[in-house]
């Protein structure tokens, strides 16, 4: 404690014997001049000692103690406390160990030393401060305190209650000492990367890209040096080298640890392809694409036509898009030219693309049209015909068969003879719709039709989508068999409900109902049941949907909780099963929407026509490696998207026939081990035979 004689005799010197502590009075009643003059100097004391902070890291508020692994990141959060909570123009500093590290100044963030390129300002996240900082690529040297100070230059007094104090314990530093820190260069000139380990006699350095070894890059690795400490340098760079490179260190004892960091290569818009001819449909719609990369990115982009400056908004009918193509309404003569397009970003651009022809073509027409349905039995024969020609005469398009859910046509029973289809032997999974797509460089016209087995119902709907609200879900799909009597009825539950509720379509001609009265941010069943004069057909597959949670449900984990609670994701994009090498192989693109919120990938399978589950499995991966199929099967695949919410979101389904090979390779080793037996025989007999007539000549010579 300071003793209140103490601060009298700092505040007033030697005049505190006269004024005492009670205070001298003037005759009027007010403090003498001496002793007014000594309070006021004993109160501006107490205020001072009062508002000045005492020195050191704690000062009056909590600090907040962090811990970080060497290449991840952490977030330092300071608020920032306006006065009046009315915005007003401050200055931030960062401090570390008492010294400056980062500093904001009219909207421009100064990094200083080793922190540069490593820290990002978050005054946009509505999670954070608008002081707050991301700092990555941590490393050993970023240990210690650091002190956040929020100053107001036009405001006196310059600071209020804002401010925080943190310290990071960087953690994990066994091996690697600096790691990688995200770059970005302008193409051509060189990228460099730390990868500094703690001791470069036992430890090895291993660099990825997006995953994938340096290795198998065979023109990135010859544009690529490591040096001594782990550290690596690409000279040239390319704008194929943008993405995550990964330092992998691994000692004598098989530890391992490893941090990433991202190249951004930026380089002038350029167009990347051009045909040389594009044939644009007469009297209907059609897109002239300019194929360009740009990084930053588009700002600019600009066409000609034979020569000169061509503006879509000179021209009736034809529009921008938003990638800066040209969108014809309606193609006529006048739209034929040779055309050429140059991309703008803010660094120019690299010239303008080759010359375009664009070939205006009368799309093709049908002559002979198949049937709109064709009735068979089991075992019988389909053939359909269909002719086309274009409406100049000098061409003939192409002319190809598909089935319209998207399923190949029968291994082995279907031929086409010009434009006619023949299938054989019937089977169930045959009936459904066909098209006949006719093709020439201009467009693609169809025709359909349906081909209906006697006793066996019609195709089930299928390719169910839908969309949701908190209560309402709304059901697309796609017709199994065209009828002008048909009718739809909807089928659905909880997912974990054993009862099931229907729904009737009333308009015959809608391919979508909406479900309503549902509760919030709960999965549900659908299946689509068809019916006809003849009565019902077959359910569709089972799909299931998520309603989105309610507007006015708070959770308990506060705001991050809630954003969480109402994300939803896109569904897997591009589902395609394949041969790699020896091995069949799912694999697909992530969603555009929500990626951040996925927890896994849910790959099921199906063997149809039963459609029966074959398979399921989780993965994070975007690929999956499928053993144990079955040969000459036909399979259905699809994949599912599941969020941190819960919530899933599907694919498109893909088809694909197992072909016997194990068989086939069986019949084909036996055929040649008979083979090879048969010409055993035969050399065999030939043998004995050139042997049985030796001996009769020898024998005749003996007689002679």
């Amino acid at each position: 404690m300071i003793n209140m004689q103490q601060l009298l005799a700092t505040a007033g010197g030697d005049r505190v014997d006269r004024v005492g502590v009670s205070g001298a009075l003037s005759p009027s009643g007010r403090p003498s001049g001496v002793a007014h003059v000594s309070w006021l100097a004993l109160l501006l004391l107490l205020a001072t000692l009062l508002v000045e902070p005492t020195h050191g890291y704690l000062d009056d508020r909590q600090p907040v103690y962090l811990e970080a692994k060497i290449g991840s990141y952490v977030i330092l959060d300071c608020p920032v406390d306006f006065p009046q909570d009315e915005p007003i123009p401050y200055v931030l500093h960062w401090n570390k160990d008492n010294k400056p590290v980062f500093t904001l100044y009219d909207g421009v963030l100064n990094a200083y030393e080793t922190f540069i390129g490593r820290v990002t300002l978050l005054n946009n996240d509505i999670l954070y401060g608008k002081a707050s900082l991301n700092l990555t690529s941590i490393r050993e040297s970023d240990n210690g305190w650091y002190e956040c100070k929020v100053i107001f230059p036009n405001r006196v007094p310059n600071k209020r209650n804002n401010g925080t104090w943190f310290h990071i314990s960087v953690l994990g530093g066994t091996l690697l000492r600096i790691p990688p820190v995200n770059q970005t260069v302008l193409e051509g000139d060189p990228a460099f990367f730390h990868c500094v380990v703690q001791n470069s006699e036992t430890m090895f350095v291993e660099w990825f890209k997006d995953n994938v070894s340096l290795l198998e890059y065979y023109d990135l690795s010859h544009r690529s040096m490591m040096g001594p400490d782990g550290s690596l340098t690409i000279n040239p760079t390319q704008m194929s080298d943008l993405g995550f490179f990964t330092c992998e260190v691994r000692n004598t004892a098989n530890d391992t640890q490893s941090a990433s960091a991202f190249l951004n290569v930026q380089y002038k818009a350029k167009v990347v392809y051009a045909p040389k001819e594009v044939y644009i449909p007469f009297g209907e719609s059609a897109v002239l694409d300019c194929h360009f990369r740009a990084n930053p990115p588009l700002k600019n982009l600009r066409w000609e036509k034979d020569g000169f400056l061509f503006d879509p908004y000179n021209v009736q009918g034809v529009f921008y898009n938003r990638n800066g193509s040209l969108q014809f309404d309606k193609v006529d003569d006048s739209h034929a030219g040779r055309y050429s397009c140059t991309p703008y970003n803010d660094l120019g651009t690299d010239g303008p693309s080759p010359i375009i022809s664009v070939i205006v073509q009368r799309p093709p027409f049908f002559t002979i049209k198949p049937k709109l349905v064709y009735v068979t039995k089991m075992g019988g024969t389909v053939e359909m015909h269909c002719d086309a020609r274009d409406r100049d005469g000098y061409h003939i398009p192409q002319i190809t068969w598909i089935k319209k859910d998207g399923s190949l046509l029968p291994y082995g029973r279907f031929s086409v003879n010009g434009g006619n289809l023949t299938i054989e032997d019937i089977v169930e999974s045959d009936r459904g719709i066909y098209g006949c797509q006719a093709t020439n460089e201009a467009a693609t016209v169809t025709a359909d039709a349906e081909i209906m087995i006697e006793n066996v119902s019609p195709r089930a709907p299928y390719n169910l989508t839908g969309n949701s609200t908190d209560t309402s879900i709304t059901i697309r799909w796609a017709p199994g068999y065209i009828r002008q009597y048909l009718e739809y009825i909807i089928w659905y539950r909880l997912a974990d409900a054993p009862e099931w509720r229907t729904l009737k379509v009333n308009n015959k001609h809608v391919l979508e109902a909406t479900i309503t009265n549902l509760q919030p941010a709960r999965e549900y069943e659908f299946m689509v049941l068809c019916q006809d004069n003849y009565g019902d057909g077959m359910f569709s597959k089972a799909f299931r949907y998520f309603t989105k949670p309610t507007e006015f449900e708070q959770p308990e984990n506060g705001l991050q909780d809630a954003l969480l609670q109402f994300s939803q994701i896109g569904s897997p994009r591009n589902l395609y099963v394949g041969k790699v090498q020896d091995n069949l192989v799912a694999q697909w693109e992530p969603p555009e929407l929500g990626l951040d919120q996925l927890r896994f990938y849910i790959l099921r399978w199906w063997i149809e026509p039963q459609h029966k589950l074959h398979g399921s499995v989780e993965t994070s991966d975007t690929r999956y490696i499928l053993e144990n199929l079955a040969e000459d099967e036909m399979y259905t695949f699809q994949v599912f998207a599941l969020s941190t919410t819960n919530y899933t979101s599907g694919s498109n389904e893909y088809e694909i026939y197992v072909y016997p090979y194990r068989r086939v390779k069986v019949m084909t080793v036996g055929g040649v081990l008979i083979l090879l037996f048969c010409l055993a025989v035969i050399s065999t007999l030939l043998y004995m035979k050139r042997n049985r007539i030796r001996k009769l000549r020898e024998a005749e010579n003996v007689k002679i």
